[in-house]
């Protein structure tokens, strides 16, 4: 298992974060990934974790929690790193953050087609709960156009 440096996102990172949730493929047209940053430093800011290996990003988790539910999103290991137990390190510190809480339970979404991602969710003991996800937009983003990457 590959030693990972777990801290809080800064300011600086906001590039190198987006570089990575595109690599990953986490991004969608109807997220803009600055303004899902943006909202996530106005609520909890030090949950917002980011994986280092030496000075690099390589990973990201954002943590929340309302009083009722935990929930992961943006939870992201950059390609060229994955299978080396860096995504279970910073689950494992979102855990405890939400633990030390008092949060009881944990909820996040996949994409169903993220059969790789879902297994991997299964391996460190989530379960796939029998309930419809449903949601629906406060505000609209502007579509996310990512750069073009020649």
């Amino acid at each position: 298992m590959t030693a990972l440096q777990i801290r809080p996102f800064r300011p600086d990172d906001e590039a190198a974060v987006v570089e990575l949730w595109l690599a990953c493929k986490l991004v969608g047209s109807q997220n803009n990934p600055h303004q899902d940053i943006a909202r996530k430093l106005r609520v909890n800011p030090e949950w917002f974790l980011i994986g280092e290996l030496d000075g690099r990003i390589v990973a990201t988790c954002m943590v929340g929690y309302e009083g009722h539910r935990g929930w992961i999103n943006y939870l992201a290991v950059a390609p060229q790193y994955q299978k080396r137990g860096i995504a279970r390190q910073i689950m494992d510190e979102a855990e405890r953050l939400l633990r030390q809480a008092g949060c009881p339970k944990i909820n996040l979404q996949v994409r169903t087609a993220n059969a790789q991602v879902i297994e991997f969710y299964k391996s460190i003991g989530f379960q796939i709960d029998d309930v419809v996800s449903m949601g629906k937009r406060l505000e609209t983003d502007e579509p996310f156009r990512s750069p073009d990457v020649s």
